[in-house]
């Protein structure tokens, strides 16, 4: 029986995650929750449901605690701090955005491993977070979990390269995106994703992420991470061995998987997700990013390359831009302007050294009020 804990329990991953506890009982018990101030009530009824004894909050302390009866309650803007230092067998962070950072790092420090889904954490705190060691982290986003998987079937010296692929979003046959709208940006082809996440992945955001935590997950060099564009998403990314061997993981388009993977362990649970029907006629697709009308992935490679605080500054800029062009501020095309801005600005010369948390706190505070300034130049 493995403890998990669950950080981000009432989002996309988290309930799924949940879902995968309810179908193995057997196999998981959860010891702890966290979530956001948004939903509240279906945090308590997670926690009820599960018999989890402890629940932290960014909501009101006393209506929490009115909601959960005798559940213990942790509030306050380090409640899924204090929860990811539970012992436990894994802590799987599903919160979004960079405040992710710290819960990641408090889990690691009582010794806890991390099932990572998280990919903020490896983009503002890379080094901090690899300073635990690359064995106390399973990745749960469905890219590098391929990639964790695929790397079973050589040996790190006979890697060549890894290709990361993208659906390419709802704009990968578009050529003009300056009059995109909110609803377009949305609407998403593939996968059921929050906001914040499904305008990443159409600007392409995400895949140039997913490359800096590809780089500390695996300790690549830039130069042997590739992306392409896969509709089909259906192979979630693939390793390139020496000796022209291709290995690939697929599976349908569907989160389950990589998060039973990692809550196990690295290990395989039957029927984790639905399997690729080989009585069907299946076409896989597979095709080079346009460079100039999704330059996300070049800047997030840069700022990558040169390491220090740049990453950190690229990835709270984003958070920034993403909500101003949710909010109908910006232009969609303007969210990787904001972004490189804020980095040409606040990155020029030497790369800033990152010691500790404070100083990402720093970085993405400066970060921030740059793209603040400079959406107010926009408008």
């Amino acid at each position: 029986m493995r403890e998990i804990v669950i950080l981000g329990s009432t989002g996309s991953i988290g309930v799924q995650a949940l879902e995968i506890v309810a179908a193995n009982p057997d196999k998981f018990r959860v010891v702890g929750l966290s979530a956001g101030s948004k939903n509240l009530e279906l945090l308590v009824e997670q926690a009820k449901k599960y018999g989890v004894s402890v629940i932290g909050t960014t909501a009101d302390g006393t209506k929490a605690r009115d909601l959960a009866g005798e559940i213990q309650v942790i509030d306050g803007p380090k409640a899924a701090t204090e929860i990811a230092t539970i012992p436990c067998d894994i802590v799987l962070n599903a919160v979004t955005g960079s405040i992710g950072l710290g819960p990641t790092l408090a889990a690691l420090g009582v010794g806890n491993k991390v099932a990572l889904a998280n990919k903020e954490s490896l983009v503002a705190g890379g080094d901090l977070v690899m300073a635990y060691g690359r064995d106390q982290i399973i990745p749960v986003d469905s890219e590098h979990s391929a990639l964790y998987q695929c790397f079973l079937s050589g040996k790190s010296s006979e890697v060549k390269q890894v290709v990361l692929t993208a659906s390419g979003g709802p704009f990968r046959d578009r050529t003009d995106l300056s009059d995109v709208t909110l609803d377009q940006a949305l609407a998403h082809p593939t996968w059921s994703m929050g906001q914040v996440v499904t305008i990443n992945s159409a600007t392409l955001m995400n895949k140039g992420l997913e490359i800096i935590e590809a780089h500390y997950l695996f300790d690549l060099a830039y130069s042997k991470i590739q992306a392409v564009i896969h509709p089909q998403s259906v192979v979630h990314s693939m390793v390139e061995f020496i000796d022209g061997s291709t290995i690939a993981q697929a599976s349908p388009p569907n989160m389950k998987g990589p998060i039973a993977y990692a809550l196990s362990g690295a290990n395989r649970i039957s029927k984790a997700t639905a399997a690729i029907d080989w009585s069907k006629p299946n076409t896989w697709e597979f095709l080079p990013i346009d460079n100039n009308r999704f330059p996300a992935i070049d800047l997030a490679r840069r700022c990558g390359e040169l390491g220090g605080g740049l990453p950190a500054i690229f990835n709270a800029a984003n958070e920034v831009a993403v909500d101003a062009f949710i909010a109908g501020k910006i232009s969609f095309t303007q969210i990787v302007e904001i972004v490189e801005g804020s980095v040409q600005k606040l990155g020029g010369g030497s790369p800033i050294a990152i010691r500790d948390l404070s100083d990402v706190s720093a970085l993405e505070k400066d970060a921030r009020a740059m793209a603040v300034e400079l959406i107010g130049d926009r408008k």
